[in-house]
């Protein structure tokens, strides 16, 4: 269970997000979505501890804050949107990273970690490219090797900042898919930013809208993804028609050529 309770942060003395408050049950997802600069990643890195925050953030009970480094990485994954890559690794080598919390000290990887990481690397469609240096990737197989290391952490809580960034439509989906069966089946809580609003709308359970920084809306898609809503707060032409699976599609319109 992941709570936040009116929680604000921002940056040198500018505050960007305000008096945010939402439960997440165990094993549900939330996908924080909001045009450009609404605060969605700074509230992310509010959760994930990496911003100074007022307010509570509480997992089952006990503020995150309280956690030690160790403790908060065993519990708390976070991928970034924009990662900064240590030079000289290869894929496989940056993923075991992620295993390093369950590591004593100067314990070194053993095969079960290397298990969990083949693993990994598998189901992102990676395997092919396990000695490949970081430098060497495209754009969008470095952000899987981001969230390859985040994987194999094997936390009970996701944070992902804008996951499917860089990604085609099929590693996008095969991502989320992913992410998806973590947490039915395991139980994993999925806290995730998410541009495309047609996406965010399958995957999640719960949609929180933020524009400057406060909630305008929060509830399922059906709730969340209404024409009207999205038109005022993204400032955009758009249509929201229902999916073949029942889910709404948001869909833009183009200006008319006069």
């Amino acid at each position: 269970m992941l709570e936040l309770v009116d929680v604000s942060a921002g940056y040198r003395g500018k505050t960007v997000v305000s008096g945010v408050s939402v439960s997440i049950p165990r094993g549900s997802w939330l996908a924080i979505i909001g045009p450009n600069g609404a605060g969605k990643s700074t509230l992310l890195k509010s959760i994930a501890g990496l911003v100074s925050y007022s307010g509570s953030v509480l997992l089952d009970g006990r503020p995150v804050q309280d956690l030690s480094a160790r403790e908060r990485a065993r519990a708390l994954g976070y991928a970034p949107q924009v990662p900064l890559l240590p030079e000289g690794l290869s894929v496989t080598s940056y993923a075991l990273l992620g295993r390093t919390p369950h590591l004593g000290i100067l314990a070194r990887e053993g095969p079960h970690d290397m298990a969990v990481v083949d693993q990994v690397l598998a189901r992102l469609d990676l395997s092919s490219l396990a000695g490949r240096l970081l430098r060497t990737l495209s754009g969008g197989e470095r952000q899987r090797a981001v969230l390859a290391r985040v994987l194999a952490q094997q936390t009970g809580v996701l944070l992902l900042d804008e996951p499917t960034t860089g990604l085609d439509i099929g590693h996008a989906q095969a991502l989320l898919d992913l992410v998806d069966r973590l947490r039915t089946e395991d139980g994993t809580t999925v806290v995730s930013t998410l541009h495309d609003l047609t996406l965010a709308g399958q995957y999640a359970d719960r949609l929180l809208l933020l524009d400057r920084g406060t909630v305008v809306a929060s509830g399922d898609a059906s709730a969340v993804l209404d024409a009207s809503v999205l038109a005022q707060h993204y400032c955009a032409r758009l249509v929201v028609m229902e999916g073949p699976d029942g889910k709404p599609v948001v869909v833009p319109k183009r200006r008319p050529i006069e």
